[in-house]
């Protein structure tokens, strides 16, 4: 009996040594660490509806093995639950990390968290999407408007410089959205301006409402040359609505980011081709942004990402490959 009794007293005060070694104190980061040993650095991502959060996350998680952090990459089932993404952002706060990634589906939905997070002394690293706010120290990104605008100009050459072209766009909230329409609309105006492009329509990024929007505007515009969809889901929708109306081939189809859905259809033809991102390297560069401001380091205001237009000609490229996700 004495030896359970000494047992339980040295777990006892083991525990509270534990909670004293673990406990920050007040409502400023100190360089937080999950475990205890190491710095603790949440990623709060637009979800894992996608391939691409997938990439993202593995960059991520390689980056944080080679510099000796702890990351957690979470984000909900779907990219329309803002709410569900604002919780989880309060929720990694209250974790007390050493840093935070934040990749919004609202700009501005995140304002009053983030400035909490501000009062916390945690640094914030934006990625994929901005928020309408000076806090986070970069943004780790695409040029999603240069990008799109690259999309428009193989558009343009793809349909001869006429007819009808649409945009199924995936949100009108987050800035990689509101930036990629913007960026196509921008390069359709230049490169063929005499082309009807039509009023932007959202998804969701949800491939079956996005099907369904294609196909309602093929039945209204019959006369439709081409199709553009802002991410992953958007082109994929885009996509299956051209095949169940039994068009495929017969429309031009540009899509964003990659997926094994994709690349199938750029390699059958039924998809002309599509601008990639480095998801990969996109993670990468989070993680090290948020090291580098935890070591208080200067950083800069956008972190370029880079992209790519990869078709049926340069898909086995090894540059191009390199990037693309399935």
């Amino acid at each position: 009996m004495r030896k359970i009794i000494a047992v339980v007293a040295a777990l006892m005060v083991s525990l509270s040594l534990a909670s004293c070694s673990n406990d920050n104190g007040g409502g400023t980061s100190t360089g937080g660490s999950a475990s205890g040993d190491k710095p603790f650095i949440s990623i709060v991502s637009k979800g894992f509806q996608h391939q691409f959060w997938q990439a993202v996350k593995s960059g991520a998680e390689a980056r944080a093995a080679e510099l000796g952090v702890e990351i957690e990459f979470i984000g909900p089932a779907s990219e329309s639950e803002v709410e569900a993404q604002m919780t989880m952002l309060d929720n990694a706060l209250a974790k007390k990390p050493a840093a935070i990634g934040f990749a919004a589906l609202d700009s501005q939905a995140a304002a009053g968290t983030l400035t909490k997070i501000k009062d916390a002394g945690i640094p914030v690293i934006a990625f994929d999407s901005g928020v309408d706010s000076d806090i986070p120290l970069t943004t780790a990104a695409t040029d999603n408007k240069v990008a799109a605008k690259e999309g428009a100009k193989h558009m343009c050459e793809l349909i001869g410089n006429k007819g009808k072209v649409a945009l199924i766009v995936h949100d009108q909230v987050s800035k990689s959205g509101t930036d990629r329409r913007d960026g196509f609309l921008e390069g359709m105006k230049e490169y063929c301006p005499d082309v009807t492009v039509l009023e932007p329509q959202y998804g969701g990024g949800d491939q079956a409402k996005s099907a369904d929007i294609a196909k309602s505007i093929m039945t209204a515009n019959p006369d439709l040359s081409g199709i553009f969809g802002s991410n992953e889901g958007s082109a994929i929708g885009a996509l299956k609505g051209v095949q169940e109306a039994n068009m495929a081939g017969k429309i031009v189809l540009i899509g964003f980011d990659s997926g094994k859905a994709q690349l199938d259809a750029i390699r059958s033809g039924e998809m002309n081709g599509a601008i990639t991102q480095d998801p990969v390297g996109m993670g990468a560069a989070v993680v090290q942004a948020a090291v580098d401001a935890i070591d208080g380091k200067t950083l800069p205001k956008f972190i370029d990402t880079g992209f790519y237009w990869y078709d049926k000609t340069n898909i086995d490229d090894p540059k191009i490959a390199a990037v693309l996700y399935d």
